[in-house]
């Protein structure tokens, strides 16, 4: 059975960083692709990084690039989002996944249950 648990969630204020990690179960984590992606109140839900065993490492838009990391750690089942310099505008549920096809794909197969990360002053 496929399990995903993201920990490391909470309150920052704005210019603070947190690291999100993913632990998987079940898997082999060397064959599986692995995303974060995040939803805010009455937001739709957003991609944020991917790491892919093909394709490497990405994360999705501008506003990330440069703030935010996802790296992965095979032995540990464990894939980490480091997020730095976060705004209020990153306060959202963050889940990791597992994309149904890839890094290339927004439809999950797995997903975790979230974790909050809140950014305010």
């Amino acid at each position: 059975q496929v399990q995903l648990v993201e920990s490391g969630g909470g309150s920052v204020q704005p210019g603070g960083s947190l690291r999100l990690a993913c632990m998987l179960s079940g898997v082999i984590l060397d064959y599986y692709d692995v995303a974060w992606f995040r939803q805010a109140p009455g937001k739709e839900r957003e991609r944020v990084c991917c790491s892919s065993t093909v394709f490497g490492d990405q994360c999705y838009s501008d506003s990330m690039r440069g703030r935010f990391t996802i790296s992965r750690d095979n032995a540990k089942k464990t894939v980490y989002l480091q997020m730095n310099n976060l705004s209020p505008e990153d306060t959202a549920v963050y889940y990791c996944a597992t994309p149904f096809k890839g890094c290339h794909s927004e439809e999950y197969n797995y997903s975790g249950q979230g974790t909050q990360v809140t950014v305010s002053s």
